[in-house]
């Protein structure tokens, strides 16, 4: 009987470690599991949709797509860290800055084209301003889990060479544990409404498989000292049933901004993954 085959985007070497891990684990608790890495998301999720694939660990970005090309696509699981998230727009702490229309005529640094954390989120809130957006194109076509073009864009902040920078909540955190944004030298003036990231999307699998893995998925427990270390590497604590109701924003900004067309086709300009 063919193995459950699930799509991943090597983002980061991690990724190697973190679904070797997760395949031993299914095997040795007798579920037939495989895995393929991709180097973006639209073409994951081109063979998702074509069968190739029978489950996808997607970005946001990713499942909006999936749904525009197969409309009965499901999230069937995400970690319990994908739900609820924001999206800021900060500027130095001494800016006289302190709401969005103050950036009428400014530089805002945003990280790269395809990310829906630190660009289409956030530019949503800057509709109607006459604003210069400054890109950091870093890992195009991973669709911003490789942070860092938004870590230039922070960078970029901090060095007074922009008026604003557009960051999710926790990498405004971790940047400032880090450095890159010196402690109390920022200060946030939008945040985007609560939001749901990535998400494992399925489109039409027949595996027989497939009511297994989201089960054991979910059941896996932080307690088990074999997968605590794979979900400490891949942020979370535990694996919750998917939802639809946090990616309203995202398919807003992604019309606004024409990054997917109604039927999933790339149409945003410049953008080659």
């Amino acid at each position: 009987m063919e193995p459950l085959l699930l799509g991943a985007v090597a983002y980061d070497p991690k990724v190697v470690t973190i679904w070797e891990g997760f395949r031993r684990w299914f095997v040795e608790h007798d579920l037939p599991f495989d895995y393929v890495l991709y180097s973006n998301y639209e073409r994951q999720v081109e063979d998702l949709v074509d069968g190739r694939l029978d489950v996808a660990w997607n970005s946001p970005l990713a499942w909006v797509r999936a749904l525009r090309l197969y409309p009965a696509a499901r999230a069937v699981a995400m970690r319990n860290t994908d739900r609820d998230l924001t999206s800021l727009i900060v500027v130095r702490a001494d800016s006289d800055i302190t709401r969005v229309q103050g950036l009428e005529g400014k530089v805002v640094a945003t990280g790269a084209i395809d990310s829906p954390q630190s660009t289409l989120l956030p530019l949503a809130l800057l509709r109607g301003l006459d604003v210069t957006v400054q890109r950091s194109d870093v890992g195009v076509g991973l669709h911003g889990d490789h942070i860092g073009g938004e870590r230039e864009a922070a960078m970029a902040l901090a060095a007074g060479e922009v008026d604003a920078a557009c960051i999710i909540d926790s990498n405004h955190l971790l940047f400032t544990k880090e450095g890159v944004l010196p402690t109390n030298g920022s200060r946030i003036i939008a945040q985007t409404p609560p939001y749901d990231h990535c998400n494992m999307t399925v489109a039409g699998s027949a595996s027989p498989h497939l009511a297994s893995f989201v089960s054991m998925l979910i059941g896996m427990d932080y307690a088990d000292a074999d997968v605590r270390p794979l979900l400490d590497l891949e942020g979370l604590t535990r694996w919750v049933p998917g939802r639809l109701s946090g990616y309203q924003q995202l398919e807003s900004a992604v019309d606004e901004f024409k990054f997917y067309d109604k039927g999933g086709k790339e149409t945003a300009d410049g953008y080659r993954p």
